[in-house]
C-alpha cells in the first residue's frame, strides 16, 4: 500500500500533505518489520502499537485527502479499507503475541 501511496500522490504540488501522508503509509510496515525483529514480547508488541497508529493517522488523512480532491475516491475507499483490515489484523497479532508463553 505504501508504494502504491508514492505513486499515485508522485505528482501532488502540496508537499506538506504529501510528505505527512507518505510518511504515515511508509510507517505502518516500517514498524510491522522492526516490531517483528526484537525479541521481547514488549517491544514487539509497542512497534505494532507505533503501527496501528500510523494506519489509523493514514486513514484519516486519505478522508481529507479525498475531501480535498487530492485523492481520487475510489483509490481513497480503497486505502481506507486496506488501513482498516491492517488494523484488524495488527490487533489480532498483538492479541496472539501477548497470549505466547514468555521465554525463559
Amino acid at each position: 500500500m505504501a508504494a502504491d501511496v508514492y505513486r499515485q500522490l508522485a505528482d501532488l504540488r502540496d508537499f506538506g500533505f504529501k510528505d505527512q501522508i507518505t510518511r504515515a503509509a511508509l510507517s505502518i510496515p516500517s514498524n510491522i518489520a522492526e516490531g517483528m525483529e526484537k525479541e521481547s514480547k514488549r517491544e514487539q508488541l509497542r512497534f505494532l502499537e507505533i503501527a496501528k497508529g500510523s494506519a489509523a493517522e493514514f486513514a484519516t488523512q486519505t478522508w481529507i485527502g479525498i475531501d480535498i480532491g487530492y485523492i481520487p475516491k475510489e483509490t481513497g475507499k480503497d486505502w481506507i479499507q486496506r488501513s482498516y483490515q491492517l488494523l484488524g489484523m495488527l490487533t489480532n497479532l498483538s492479541k496472539t503475541i501477548k497470549a505466547k508463553p514468555s521465554a525463559s
